[in-house]
């Protein structure tokens, strides 16, 4: 008998697959915030009194000879505790408030003089009195401030410097505008330097004045029909009622009831029958 080959089958290598697990992404950690409180400390509120010598005057400019102020059985409503404090002044308490007073109480007149009241600096309870809590500060007699003082100089000195300095910018024609208003005709007879300087002495004393007229569109209009009334170019009536052409009489214009003449005249040149009339009169002042 033939015998059986066994033939073994090969079979194939077993490879081993590797598996490669990916590690889960961890997201970074969101850090929160640190939010900063600060701490708000108010400050203490500074005491703005200060201590210096005072000076109180009568108000209204009165001035008698001894005018004595009540400084006693006064009251005075404090916000912070609700209700009416009694005030008086004493020569030997610390408080001007009566319910911290302690032990006897020594009053003490307070008088003005010739109106005017001088406080040293060492005298504070009588200070406060007569600055915070007196009810007649103001109606019977003022503190002397003198940053109120200074502001209300400044602001005349800077009103002087500013009325001088238009007038010395004007021309001579305004500047006699104005000058009649001071001085009415007798500007006309005036020389330029005159003329200069007495609008500089009048800017000067009342440079409110000057500058309201130096703003003023009517004034040089004023001065021109007076100049012409002067001249004869143009006639003002005897009633002060109506302006005339001075060649031939003709009527240019009725003068309103209660109204200055001039003013009335210079209302008329802006008119367009008036501006006519008003180059017309012009041409022959030039």
């Amino acid at each position: 008998m033939a015998k059986k080959k066994t033939i073994q089958k090969e079979t194939a290598p077993q490879v081993e697959e590797t598996v490669v697990m990916e590690a889960p992404v961890m997201e970074a950690p969101v850090e929160t915030p640190k939010v900063e409180i600060k701490k708000v400390v108010q400050e203490p509120k500074k005491d703005t009194w200060e201590i210096k010598d005072r000076y109180y005057y009568l108000t209204d400019g009165r001035s008698p000879l001894r005018l004595t102020l009540g400084c006693a059985g006064i009251y005075w409503f404090d916000e912070e505790k609700g209700y009416e404090r009694e005030i008086a002044y004493t020569r030997n308490q610390k408080t001007v408030f009566t319910d911290e007073m302690v032990g006897q109480r020594y009053l003490e007149h307070v008088v003005f003089e010739n109106g005017v009241l001088r406080v040293p600096k060492n005298l504070q309870t009588l200070q406060k009195i007569l600055s915070i809590y007196h009810p007649k500060k103001n109606s019977l007699y003022r503190e002397r401030d003198e940053v109120a003082k200074a502001t209300t100089q400044i602001d005349t000195i800077e009103l002087e410097l500013e009325a001088m300095n238009t007038a010395v910018e004007m021309d001579i024609d305004m500047a006699e505008a104005i000058m009649r208003v001071e001085h009415g005709s007798k500007v006309s007879t005036m020389s330029s330097k005159e003329l200069r300087r007495d609008l500089l002495m009048m800017a000067k004393k009342n440079p409110s004045m000057f500058l309201e007229l130096a703003d003023d569109d009517n004034i040089q209009l004023r001065n021109t029909g007076i100049r012409a009334t002067e001249l004869g170019i143009i006639k003002l009536s005897g009633d002060n009622r109506t302006f005339l052409w001075g060649t031939n009489d003709r009527k240019l214009m009725t003068v309103p009831f209660d109204e200055h003449p001039y003013s009335a005249l210079a209302a008329w040149f802006k008119t367009d029958e008036g501006m006519e009339v008003l180059q017309s009169i012009e041409k022959r002042l030039s």
